[in-house]
């Protein structure tokens, strides 16, 4: 599982991995657009369901620009992930430069009604670099 998500962390029973690939197919370098998806996994390792309300994402720049998304849920959901389940889903980010990397957190409520944070592992974004 390493090889296919190579970034991990672990919080409280809730293993977030992440695996990101370079799109160039939608990338314009030309035009200052660089684009990547990252697939996310979201392992309940825990004993109680629990369900996913929000995400913090910080987004920084090859040039060290730093931008904060956050909102409701992952791609229009808020789901419930049972003990021993997982979640995946797939997004994309675009930037303005050829590297940059993400990170952030989800905001979780378990079966007691409590929040929890779980952090989602700093990754790196980089364009394969092109001859000239």
């Amino acid at each position: 599982m390493k090889a296919f998500f190579p970034y991990a962390e672990t919080t409280g029973g809730v293993t977030v991995r992440v695996s990101v690939s370079y799109l160039a197919e939608q990338s314009e370098p030309g035009r200052g657009r660089w684009f990547w998806a990252y697939h996310i996994r979201i392992e309940n390792d825990g004993a109680s369901a629990v369900r996913l309300l929000s995400r913090r994402w910080i987004i920084t720049d090859g040039r060290g620009a730093r931008h904060t998304v956050e909102g409701e849920g992952v791609v229009g959901e808020q789901p419930m992930i049972e003990p021993g389940d997982s979640y995946d889903y797939v997004s994309g980010c675009p930037l303005a430069t050829p590297t940059g990397a993400m990170q952030g957190s989800y905001r979780m409520v378990g079966a007691d009604g409590d929040g929890f944070d779980v952090a989602i592992p700093r990754f790196d974004l980089r364009a394969p670099a092109v001859a000239s």
